[in-house]
């Protein structure tokens, strides 16, 4: 497991870096190039994003007591991919905004088309980001929903086991004190067998006894 997320975070490392030497360079790009490098950061941007989710699906495999330490480095990371997504942004803006100039100045006729398209644009893309923060958001109550529902369910278990066992405890208990009362029932019986046998065997000798002085006396 651990060895996993070790191979996880060397490849985001290496992909993130790769991500930010490429969206240094999309500034001073143009033409085919520029939508080049542009799709290819989308795609590396795309493959870190599901190194994230994978590592996240590995940490919630380990056991409790060892997973925050790997809960707050895959924070770190999302907190850097977030910066590294806004950073594409602007340098996407910036290759605008140069364009938008070179147009100012070669007085071209569709320059207000262009900033037309160019809000229509950060409209687009905000709207975007913040559609991706709500399903970012709705991902994490999800996880941590089901995080919290597995561990009620791990107390649950824990719960239903100690019920089983003192229920059981209970029941040899109960068998123990049923032997015990049998037990003492049966010397009970032998003791007053033994008391009545005493009685019996008394009042013979006293009968015995006393026959064998009246007929003394007698004589």
């Amino acid at each position: 497991m651990a060895s996993l997320l070790d191979n996880y975070e060397h490849h985001f490392a290496t992909l993130t870096s790769e991500i930010t030497t490429k969206i240094t360079k999309i500034p001073n790009l143009s033409g085919s190039e520029k939508r080049s490098m542009i799709s290819s950061v989308e795609k590396s941007l795309d493959e870190a994003n599901e190194l994230l989710e994978q590592m996240d699906l590995e940490i919630r495999e380990i056991p409790s007591k060892d997973r925050q330490k790997f809960s707050n480095r895959l924070k770190s990371y999302q907190s850097e991919m977030t910066k590294l997504e806004k950073d594409f942004k602007r340098s996407r803006i910036a290759y605008s905004d140069l364009q938008h100039g070179r147009e100012e100045l070669l007085g071209g006729d569709d320059v207000t088309s262009s900033e037309d398209q160019r809000a229509r644009l950060l409209e687009n893309t905000e709207r975007l980001d913040r559609s991706s923060r709500r399903l970012e958001q709705g991902y994490k109550i999800a996880v941590e929903t089901e995080q919290l529902g597995a561990d009620i369910m791990d107390n649950l278990n824990d719960d239903r086991r100690k019920i089983e066992r003192a229920r059981e405890r209970l029941r040899e208990t109960d068998a123990d004190l049923g032997k015990s009362s049998r037990i003492l029932s049966g010397m009970m019986r032998r003791v007053v067998q033994n008391r009545v046998l005493l009685v019996v065997i008394g009042l013979v000798m006293i009968t015995v006894i006393g026959i064998t002085i009246y007929f003394t006396t007698k004589k």
